[in-house]
Parts: structure tokens; C-alpha cells; sequence
């Protein structure tokens, strides 16, 4: 992996307002919210576990891991997904298996947004083994009180039987 520049502090209050705002979002909605670092940055996370009987009483484990940082780029955007995943994998509750699957949405939240970072937010999920999928998602809050999201919203080919939890607790949280 090529080594990468982070600045630990978004230019201006918006990137940081909006992390701030989602630590809210998360903890209204009864997610566990702690607090870590990635390369030194100031990193929120929320986590929470749902089990439905349309799931055949499997759980899943939504992780919400974000930053904000000056500028969101593809290879930061790529970096923190990784970290993100590798994170969740180490924390999550149960043994991993069919039923127990642990959903990622690794945020980056800048001041700008590259249009690399936006496609490859855009894209489909991104797997780790056979039970951590991550959506990337890229944030541009140019401005206090607007942002722009970017994430995959389209149809799917990994956590078929989820993601439709998944993409409607991104909505929630990701305004």
C-alpha cells in the first residue's frame, strides 16, 4: 500500500460539525458510540447488533467507523475502508459464521471530495472473509449544514439478505 498524507484536522468546522452530527444520528439510534484513532485522526464509531426473523435469526453487526479530514481521496478513501474492516473484524461479538454477519460503513467525511473517491464509494460492497462487508462511504460537507454522500444505493451482490437494513441506516445516518 502506498503511504499516504493525512492531515489530522478538517480546514474548516463543516467536516467536523458533520462528524459530530453523526455521533449524534448514531447514538439516537441506540448505537453504541465510542471513540479510536486511525493515523492519528480522531475517529467515531458506532455500533449496534440487530437480529430479525426474516433473517432466520441471524445477526448482523452494523459498524459505523468515520473521520474527517481535509480532503477525501481514493487511496484514503481505500486505507481507511481496509483499517475499518480489519477494526470491526476484531471487535465484533460471536463466532463469524452464516449466522452472524458484521456490516461496515467506513466514512470519510472532507472539506472536498475527489471524483475518484466518489466512484469508488459508488461501488459495490467490499468483502473481508465470508462475513465482513464494508460500503464505503465519501462525505463532502463543503459548507455547515449541507453535505453531499456518496455511497453504493443500487442493487447488490454481497449481504443480499441485509443491505436493505443497511442502506436504510445509512439514510438515517448519513444526511
Amino acid at each position: 500500500m502506498t503511504e499516504h498524507q493525512f492531515d489530522s484536522a478538517p480546514t474548516a468546522d463543516s467536516a467536523t460539525a458533520y462528524l459530530e452530527g453523526l455521533r449524534g444520528r448514531l447514538a439516537a439510534d441506540g448505537c453504541q458510540v465510542t471513540e479510536g484513532s486511525w493515523r492519528g485522526i480522531r475517529t467515531v464509531i458506532g455500533s449496534r447488533s440487530d437480529r430479525k426473523a426474516r433473517w432466520f435469526g441471524t445477526k448482523v453487526e452494523l459498524f459505523v467507523l468515520a473521520a474527517a479530514v481535509h480532503r477525501v481521496d481514493e487511496a484514503a478513501l481505500a486505507e481507511f475502508t481496509s483499517w475499518a474492516m480489519e477494526h470491526a473484524g476484531s471487535v465484533r461479538s460471536g463466532l463469524a459464521g452464516a449466522r452472524n454477519a458484521a456490516m461496515i460503513l467506513p466514512a470519510l467525511i472532507g472539506d472536498t471530495v475527489d471524483p475518484a473517491a466518489a466512484r469508488w464509494a459508488g461501488a459495490d460492497g467490499r468483502v473481508l472473509g465470508a462475513t465482513l462487508i464494508a460500503r464505503p462511504v465519501a462525505v463532502e460537507a463543503a459548507a455547515p449544514g449541507a453535505a453531499r454522500v456518496t455511497m453504493y444505493r443500487g442493487g447488490f451482490a454481497w449481504g443480499g439478505m441485509f443491505t436493505s437494513h443497511v442502506l436504510e441506516k445509512a439514510a438515517l445516518y448519513f444526511r
